[in-house]
């Protein structure tokens, strides 16, 4: 029997529009004594069944919604809906059926798929799994097994389940930072991803996200394409890629490139990306800097480009932080 949550009166309108979040406020009681990840039916004040989630008393998100039918939540449902969110990306299955892919992709994206809480990305024969809530924290190594049993019976292989769950909204949860394989092998130092001609390297371990932005991978290839389009094969194309990271942008195309972050890290990466590219760059710059700092250097300096890429972190963390942020991002773009 699991626990009841009961909502205030006349909160039930958004959980009937199916938003996957209910927040303390909205809470009149909790009935039957859950314990902190269970799984909950919540109700209306007259008595009507309105979803079924996890609850969590020490997030100010006190439930998230897994279905909205009154149905067990139990091995099979988790089965079924990882088949799911896997299914929901058959391009991506069926060239890694056929080792014709070599990008990475998300194959869990939390509420997107109905499984709040949960990232998986795909690189190569690792997954990658962030675990950002209680509930999924609890349940990671079955899942963990269940992603690599399911790619298996499909012909996709998998070497390693890696755990990346070292973001801060783990905090929020009352949980700690935590990272390492969940299921099979140590995942490689690198992943070389990409194809023959313009090849990148992902740290998986402690690279940003995941590994890397794949929310950027349509960017790079508009990018790519308008190189293509505009430049051609001119011979004077300058690029000047700013919060370059590990250089993604700039190997869209240019023929001079100079890559600018503030991390040697990702800099020395990007380095060894370029050099094991076939890449018709005749010159490439990885500097060292801070961004804001070089282009004050840049525009004393009187220089010019055809293509600049501005990627830059998030500048504000919270609300306080706004207008702050509003005064960097007018800084790199003035």
């Amino acid at each position: 029997m699991t626990g009841k949550i009961i909502i205030n009166q006349g909160r039930e309108k958004a959980i009937l529009r199916q938003h996957p979040w209910i927040f303390s406020g909205a809470i009149q009681r909790t009935e039957g004594n859950p314990s902190p990840g269970d799984i909950v039916s919540v109700f209306a004040q007259d008595g009507r069944f309105l979803a079924r989630g996890y609850w969590n008393p020490k997030s100010q998100i006190q439930v998230r919604i897994l279905t909205w039918q009154e149905e067990e939540i139990d091995e099979t449902w988790w089965r079924r809906m990882i088949q799911r969110a896997i299914d929901a990306r058959p391009v991506y299955n069926e060239l890694q059926r056929h080792n014709g892919y070599n990008e990475g992709y998300r194959v869990i994206n939390a509420e997107n798929d109905f499984i709040p809480g949960l990232i998986v990305d795909r690189y190569n024969q690792t997954l990658v799994l962030q675990a950002l809530t209680l509930h999924i924290n609890q349940h990671k190594e079955f899942i963990a097994h269940t992603l690599a049993n399911l790619f298996e019976q499909m012909g996709i292989p998998v070497d390693s389940v890696y755990e990346r769950s070292d973001v801060d909204v783990r905090g929020k949860e009352g949980l700690k930072a935590a990272t390492g394989v969940l299921w099979g092998e140590e995942p490689p130092l690198y992943t070389q991803m990409g194809s023959e001609k313009l090849t990148y390297l992902v740290d998986i371990r402690k690279g940003h996200k995941t590994g890397t932005y794949l929310d950027q991978k349509q960017n790079h290839a508009i990018l790519e394409q308008l190189f293509a389009e505009v430049y051609g094969d001119q011979a004077d194309t300058r690029v000047l890629n700013l919060f370059s990271y590990v250089g993604r942008f700039g190997l869209g195309g240019g023929k001079h490139i100079v890559n600018v972050d503030s991390s040697a890290d990702a800099l020395q990466l990007a380095k060894r990306s370029y050099e094991l590219s076939e890449f018709l760059a005749e010159a490439v710059e990885f500097v060292e800097a801070d961004v804001f700092n070089y282009l004050r250097e840049l525009i004393a300096r009187g220089e010019q480009y055809d293509v600049v890429i501005l990627d830059p972190p998030k500048f504000a963390q919270n609300k306080q932080q706004v207008d702050k942020a509003a005064h960097g991002y007018k800084d790199i773009n003035l």
